[in-house]
């Protein structure tokens, strides 16, 4: 174990002392209680933080910020480790504040149509949460049962449903937030029409902690649609498929929730090759989509549905499809969509990437890449997917090594084209660590020095996750 988790500094040691005394000893973590805990759902690495502390209310989430300002002690905000940027990655240095125990459901107004949560609550249970109210929460991720709000928030997390419902921030009303300072930031208004003065709520969306840590959010709500068709069909041509999603839009109105596209590379992988997954429609296209849609008329919805998908064929747009006639059957075609762990097990090691850019531009992009990385590493493999109709696209890079020197290139590969594009490094992963120094390739200087000029207005010591997204010069040494 490293010496320096296990025995803190004389500072730090105080600071865990006065922690321990107003929160409780429970509420901090040591020694084998942090290594135990992973940081990295992907490669199992363990946290190395200095401490975790556990903050059980708001106030003492402000009252532990407040005491690590004063001695000047950095932290770095857990949400539920779903991330896959490193923004949750900490030394022995920093602590680690999670927010596993603000998960309240704090009201649901089924009138307003508005969830009010502490930022830990698990997005599955934000989700049940409205169901029991009649309504839906829209924002949908593969990671449900861990993500946590906070975190969503923190990232502006987008997931399957953006086509209908748009990202994280179209669903947050109003929220509250902790400075580096200790000072509590309420903007908890359920209004969806509030243009007094600056909407100070859009400071900490996206911002991935660095600017404050969220700590409870009133969340927009929908009328529930309790009618789901979805369907698995095949293209024979990039142009086929952005067609089918002009049809889709024009046939099922606002109707359409996802249309979600896998290359033959991922869906015939997960099929065919590793056998994990039963193909529903044969192997040899080239493209593949899972369409859904979601109304509340069943017998109407049905047929809508049903002749939508049979002019798309007619008018050449698909070549097959297969029409899910139960919940397990649907679950059956999202699983191939969202077998993470399968690609993770063949594709090891993995890099995951999550970019941006015209969905016109998507076909030569992917042809780019996928030839730079062949030309350098033969056996390489990569698997593309993504939410199409969002400009949306994961890709998943093997090459045999994952070292940081093949990374460096492989990301060149991956986001280097992106620039002539007007594309985006990241869609909804997020930038933490791992993308920082690309960041130039998304922002301009001017973009990046507003970044800092905000950064360094809220946070001058650079205490809330330092070193994650922008870089700059802080007040201290650390």
């Amino acid at each position: 174990m490293d010496t320096m988790q296990s025995q803190p500094s004389a500072s730090l040691s105080t600071l865990l002392d006065q922690l321990r005394e107003r929160l409780g000893a429970g509420a901090v973590l040591t020694g084998d209680d942090v290594t135990a805990r992973s940081i990295d759902w992907l490669t199992g690495t363990p946290c190395h933080a200095g401490a975790i502390v556990r903050p059980g209310t708001p106030d003492e989430l402000a009252e532990t910020l407040r005491l690590c300002h004063a001695a000047r002690q950095p932290v770095v905000t857990h949400g539920g480790l779903t991330g896959l940027v490193h923004g949750a990655e900490a030394s022995p240095e920093e602590l680690a504040i999670s927010l596993e125990r603000l998960d309240a459901i704090e009201a649901v107004d089924p009138v307003g149509a508005t969830i009010t949560v502490q930022a830990g609550a698990p997005l599955q249970k934000v989700q049940e949460a409205a169901e029991a109210a009649g309504l839906q929460f829209t924002l949908d991720l593969g990671a449900r049962g861990s993500c946590t709000i906070g975190g969503n928030i923190a990232t502006n997390a987008g997931g399957n449903r953006v086509i209908r419902y748009g990202m994280m921030r179209q669903q947050v009303l109003g929220l509250e937030a902790v400075l580096a300072d200790g000072r509590v930031i309420s903007s908890m208004s359920p209004m969806l029409k509030n243009n007094a003065g600056y909407d100070l709520k859009q400071l900490f969306i996206g911002s991935e902690g660095t600017l404050g840590i969220v700590t409870r959010a009133v969340l927009r709500l929908q009328p529930a649609m309790p009618d789901t068709r979805t369907a698995l069909v095949a293209c024979p041509s990039f142009d086929a498929m952005t067609g089918l999603l002009a049809h889709m839009r024009q046939t099922l109105g606002g109707e359409l929730s996802a249309f979600e596209a896998m290359w033959r590379n991922h869906y015939r992988l997960l099929t065919d090759v590793s056998g994990r997954h039963a193909p529903p429609v044969g192997t040899e296209s080239p493209f593949y989509v899972i369409i859904e849609s979601q109304a509340i008329d069943a017998d109407r919805h049905g047929a809508r549905f049903d002749q939508a998908l049979e002019s798309a064929f007619e008018a050449g747009l698909l070549a097959d499809a297969a029409i899910a006639q139960s919940d397990a059957q649907r679950d059956g075609l999202w699983a191939i969509r969202e077998d993470i762990e399968g690609l993770v097990h063949l594709l090891s090691p993995l890099m995951t990437f999550d970019v941006s850019l015209p969905i016109g531009d998507m076909e030569g992009y992917v042809e780019r890449v996928e030839t730079t990385l062949q030309e350098q590493w033969p056996e390489g493999r990569l698997s593309v997917f993504g939410h199409l109709g969002d400009g949306n696209l994961h890709l998943m890079a093997s090459v045999g090594s994952n070292d940081a020197d093949t990374r460096h290139r492989v990301e060149s590969c991956v986001y280097e084209p992106l620039a002539e594009l007007g594309g985006s490094i990241s869609a909804e992963h997020g930038i933490g660590l791992e993308k920082r120094n690309w960041l130039p390739i998304s922002r301009s200087p001017d973009e990046l020095a507003l970044m800092a000029t905000l950064k360094q207005a809220l946070d001058p010591h650079g205490l809330l996750n330092r070193h994650k997204v922008v870089t700059y010069d802080t007040q201290d040494e650390h």
